[in-house]
């Protein structure tokens, strides 16, 4: 059996960049010598956060999402901002999202998937309270939503919602699993 190695990138060409997303096509040659190219999702790194108020209700975002056509659940969290910290994004984000600030705590990085460059930055934040209304950006448009943590459980069981990965490693952390 072959011992798996790093293949070679041979050629990068930019195919698409739009609002901090992108698409680029990378030629590499693999083990057997041949070329292949493969599509790379570029983007701006993402932050997330499972959110807990000070009764152990998790915070959500309720938003429309153009990929899968439909209105999904998620943790609040976006991208970060040029000579912004993982942390600094997140605080400002959570508080954009849901107008909630509380104590953040970094979980760890998770690949986004294995085609793309993302890394996102997993966080939890406790005790957190609302201290204003939502600032949401243009084209950005959510509710704020609370589940209890049996029923953010089974919202994540079922799939229906975006960073999974990410409300898991938070209950992991947090010993709520």
């Amino acid at each position: 059996m072959a011992k798996i190695k790093k293949w070679k990138a041979l050629k990068r060409e930019k195919i698409f960049e739009k609002y901090g997303r992108g698409l680029e096509k990378v030629t590499f040659e693999m083990p057997d010598k041949s070329k292949s190219g493969f599509y790379i999702a570029k983007t701006n790194q993402p932050v997330c956060v499972l959110a807990l108020t000070k009764n152990k209700k998790v915070i959500l975002a309720k938003q429309f999402r153009p990929g899968p056509n439909k209105i999904l659940l998620e943790l609040p969290g976006g991208m970060i901002d040029k000579a912004e910290t993982p942390l600094k994004a997140m605080a400002r984000e959570l508080l954009e999202e849901t107008g909630y600030q509380g104590n953040l705590k970094f979980v760890t990085r998770s690949y986004d998937c294995a085609y793309s460059n993302v890394y996102r930055y997993c966080f939890v934040a406790i005790d957190c309270v609302k201290i204003s209304r939502q600032k949401l950006e243009k084209n950005e448009y959510a509710e704020v939503a609370l589940f209890s943590l049996n029923e953010f459980r089974k919202l994540l069981k079922s799939g229906q919602m975006t960073d999974v990965e990410a409300g898991y490693l938070g209950l992991d952390y947090l010993k709520l699993l």
